[in-house]
């Protein structure tokens, strides 16, 4: 039972909600970038919100099913094919042997996510199925997948279908706002550079990976060139020596010294992941209280409302 690739795709790895506790030895959280999508497509498929997960970051991927599975379609609204017939997204989709499985062009968003019915059974490395290409690990061979990959997956129940009310399904807007807790080493910002920094307007360039997100707009100086190295929080934001804005994501660097004005809102680099090159970006400040509020809000809405609310069969 399993899928497999029969195109060459560009860029499509395994991911799930990443692996913690490794930061000492160099080892970098990764996982999903979009979890709002992520948590959707296994709550969908009625999986554990853990469930591995594939992330496909550009279009034109083709899979064979060797066995009947269900799937589940989220993220970046595409253009998505069973046996060359259109589908929708953010749905379940029940798949049978020898059908033909085609993600074509991305039309909204940045990042699409296929889930499977009971996950991909592949074996965990430091506690994570989650692909960290920089590091050779996780996924199958520790990178991209690639033509010819067989994707075990475990034996199908019956469900039924369910997709996400449209009221839920995520918007991509050509304008995001990012709220932004002040932290690390903003008192080495003046209060001018950080009024400022909240009131530009910057654009996501193409030096956009899984590592980070480059900005582009006015310069922000800092009082103090570099510091020692030290931890990096997921979302933080480094101001480097060319006063350009990087919003370090989830195959971010443990540890690095240039300055960090503050760090994005967790929940919001979830639509950051999903921005695409010239999205305009402003950032907004928010107290700690606001923050760890929204941050509980979000999961368990995820946990506990979202299946009772959201979804129709």
């Amino acid at each position: 039972m399993s899928l497999e690739i029969v195109n060459n795709p560009i860029f499509v790895t395994l991911q799930d909600k990443g692996r913690y506790g490794y930061s000492y030895i160099g080892v970098t959280n990764s996982g999903v970038m979009d979890e709002y999508a992520y948590l959707v497509a296994n709550k969908m498929l009625g999986n554990p919100l853990d469930t591995n997960i594939l992330e496909i970051a550009f279009s034109n991927v083709i899979f064979k099913a060797n066995a009947s599975t269900v799937i589940s379609i989220t993220g970046a609204i595409c253009e998505f094919f069973i046996n060359d017939i259109a589908k929708n997204c953010w749905q379940t989709h029940n798949i049978q042997k020898d059908d033909i499985i085609k993600i074509g062009k991305i039309l909204n968003g940045n990042r699409v996510y296929l889930g499977v019915f009971g996950g991909f059974n592949i074996e965990k490395e430091f506690g994570s199925n989650s692909t960290t290409i920089k590091e050779n690990l996780g996924g199958i061979t520790g990178t991209r997948l690639k033509k010819g990959d067989i994707l075990a997956f475990h034996k199908t129940k019956k469900i039924n279908k369910k997709f996400l009310k449209k009221e839920f399904i995520q918007k991509y807007e050509d304008e995001l706002t990012l709220r932004v807790l002040l932290s690390y080493q903003y008192e080495n910002f003046s209060k001018e550079e950080i009024k400022k920094f909240f009131s530009s307007t910057y654009l996501v360039t193409k030096d956009f990976n899984r590592m980070g997100c480059k900005l582009q707009g006015n310069s922000i100086k800092c009082d103090i060139n570099g510091i020692v190295s030290e931890g990096i929080a997921f979302g933080s934001i480094q101001i480097p020596k060319d006063g350009q804005p990087i919003v370090l994501l989830k195959e971010r660097q443990t540890i690095g010294g240039y300055p960090k004005i503050g760090t994005v809102l967790n929940i919001d680099c979830f639509k950051l992941a999903q921005a695409k090159i010239g999205t305009k970006v402003r950032f907004q400040e928010l107290s700690y209280e606001n923050a760890l509020e929204k941050s509980k809000k979000f999961y368990s809405s995820m946990l506990n409302n979202l299946s009772k609310t959201s979804f129709e069969s």
